[in-house]
């Protein structure tokens, strides 16, 4: 079975289970239980080995665990006699048995149920008299690596996530990318370190603040193994959903990554890596979700750590913290001393604009920028995502930009490569293919402006928010001289007729003001006091092309047409 057979198998064994659980809770039963399969067939041939292993040395004073890890030839095991078949021999004690099964895997591996709180559900099961039947549906479903990849468990899992979501009306997007996404992502990270990447026995560090089920964490190895066998890709993670935690954990444990490297709980609040940097990160942290509920530890951080901590540049607005996710990135970023790091984020239109200048917004744009790190924006199609169709983009940042590369920011609008799909998935609509992400990535290696990819210099995303001051007057039209403090002898400000221009940096300011101010309003003047530098990413009006209206006539010559078959069905009707 394929993958999406395979989804629509398990999805089936779901409806056993109408009736007894709402089906917002189906979830709870199927998704471990898929877990659990998939672990039962990774182990299935070196199963007697391991049993064999585990009689011969468990009353000897030896750490066990490493024996059996060898003889599983993963990083667990699991050392019942039990296994999905010999479960249904015995369904008077199909309950017992599956709890003893359950238990007898390594601690990592039985970890990953505790986050179901499984037995809660095997209970109920067994109660409702369902417990043998689920079993039994499973029991058929191959999902050895041989018959299933990676990558085909991950689309798997994703696509059951996806459904059970929907029904209890969840945000799908807080699970998961769409795995082409991904491995544009992953090809953009990646493509200018072709040369080091292809060093034999090389190892690399990658980190997922929001992992998810751990896709992009599976497809950056996958990409990595592909590129260059023998390179070592070691994967790190936190996640703050127990059951995407609990798919993204078993994942790593089938792929032979060392568990521990990922974290359950909320990255803003509670760094699980704090005393890391990494070489790659990548992330799609959730799209304009508050931080309400991490403001506090969020706001400590940023006002008593400063630059030392991750938050020192500003903070957001509180409805949203996708910038906090990208400062967090930046704060793992190895010195360029040590090599240096990449970041590719996915983010929605508001952190490129949202916010003037002195918000906390275009305060951390102005530090990304300033410290030149913002290497590119890819515009990406709209539909993309499951849960919205809104614009999204790539964010790609580097502190260890290559030289042509230093002082420039490159947008790429890729919003036109795409192909769509022949039936939508929730929102998604759209999809990218081989040849979509080949362009795409084409367009970054390059560096080239052309109608689809655009260079700018650092400085053209800045500007000064200048205030511009008209005289205070009285009745009889004269301007209201100040008699005291620093602006003594000078025109007092009308505050209703205060005004602000944002002129941009590359523009000399006086010559500004001289040009497109006084000519209309001759006695005003500026407040340089309150002159504040602000940052903005108008991404949209740099790939804007005019398109001129149609002809007034032709305009004219369409409605005439309209009105008289309208007349003619009115006339035809009071016939």
């Amino acid at each position: 079975m394929n993958t999406t057979t395979n989804a629509a198998f398990v999805w089936s064994i779901a409806e056993l289970l109408r009736g007894e659980y709402k089906q917002s809770d189906y979830g709870k039963v199927i998704l471990p239980f898929t877990l659990l399969r998939r672990l039962d067939c990774v182990l299935e041939a070196t199963k007697p080995k391991v049993l064999a292993e585990f009689e011969a040395i468990k009353s000897l004073d030896v750490p066990i665990a490493q024996f059996l890890i060898r003889q599983s030839g993963q990083t667990f095991y699991n050392t019942s006699k039990f296994d999905f078949k010999k479960l249904l021999d015995d369904p008077n004690n199909i309950k017992r048995n599956l709890i003893s099964y359950i238990g007898d895997f390594s601690d990592d591996a039985r970890d990953i149920f505790e986050r179901y709180d499984f037995n809660v559900q095997l209970e109920k099961l067994d109660n409702s008299n369902l417990l043998y039947q689920v079993v039994q549906r499973f029991s058929v479903l191959d999902l050895h690596p041989k018959k299933v990849s990676n990558d085909a468990m991950g689309l798997m899992f994703e696509e059951l996530i996806r459904r059970f979501a929907e029904l209890s009306n969840e945000t799908a997007g807080e699970h998961y990318t769409p795995r082409e996404v991904i491995k544009l992502m992953v090809a953009l990270l990646f493509t200018t370190d072709d040369a080091a990447l292809n060093v034999p026995g090389i190892i690399r560090e990658i980190y997922d603040p929001a992992a998810g089920t751990g896709g992009m964490l599976s497809v950056a190895g996958d990409y990595l193994k592909g590129f260059n066998p023998d390179a070592q890709l070691v994967m790190y993670g936190q996640e703050l959903n127990p059951e995407s935690f609990a798919v993204c954990k078993a994942d790593m444990l089938i792929k032979g990554q060392r568990v521990e490297n990922i974290i359950l709980g909320n990255t803003l609040s509670e760094d699980g890596q704090s005393d890391r940097k990494f070489d790659y990160m990548l992330s799609n942290p959730p799209f304009g979700v508050e931080w309400k509920k991490v403001d506090k530890a969020v706001r400590d951080e940023h006002e008593k750590k400063g630059f030392a901590g991750r938050f020192g540049p500003g903070l957001p607005r509180i409805s949203d913290g996708s910038l906090l996710f990208l400062m967090h990135l930046i704060s793992k970023m190895r010195p360029v001393s040590q090599g240096g790091s990449r970041i590719g984020i996915v983010l929605n239109g508001s952190p490129l604009f949202t916010g003037g200048a002195g918000s906390g917004e275009s305060e951390i744009r102005k530090w990304i920028i300033e410290n030149d790190l913002l290497e590119a924006i890819v515009a990406l199609p709209t539909e993309m995502f499951y849960n919205t169709g809104i614009s999204t983009y790539i964010w790609l940042l580097s502190n260890r930009k290559p030289t042509e590369r230093k002082g420039k920011i490159q947008l790429i609008n890729a919003t036109e490569f795409y192909q769509k799909m022949r039936k939508s998935l929730g929102n998604k609509r759209k999809e990218l293919n081989t040849d979509d992400i080949d362009c795409i990535n084409r367009l970054y290696g390059d560096f080239e402006e052309n109608e689809h990819s655009k260079i700018f210099k650092n400085e053209d995303f800045g500007y000064r928010a200048i205030t511009v001051e008209r005289p205070l007057r009285d009745e009889n039209g004269n301007a209201i001289i100040s008699s005291k403090g620093k602006t003594k002898g000078q025109p007092q400000s009308d505050a209703n007729l205060r005004d602000t221009e944002n002129v941009l940096l590359s523009k000399n300011v006086e010559e500004y003001f001289r040009r497109e101010v006084l000519p209309h309003v001759p006695d005003a003047w500026i407040d340089h006091d309150k002159t504040k530098v602000g940052y903005e990413i108008p991404f949209t009006r740099h790939f804007y092309v005019f398109k001129p209206p149609r002809p007034l006539a032709e305009i004219d010559s369409e409605l005439k047409g309209v009105t008289d078959r309208i007349l003619t069905m009115i006339n035809e009707m009071a016939a």
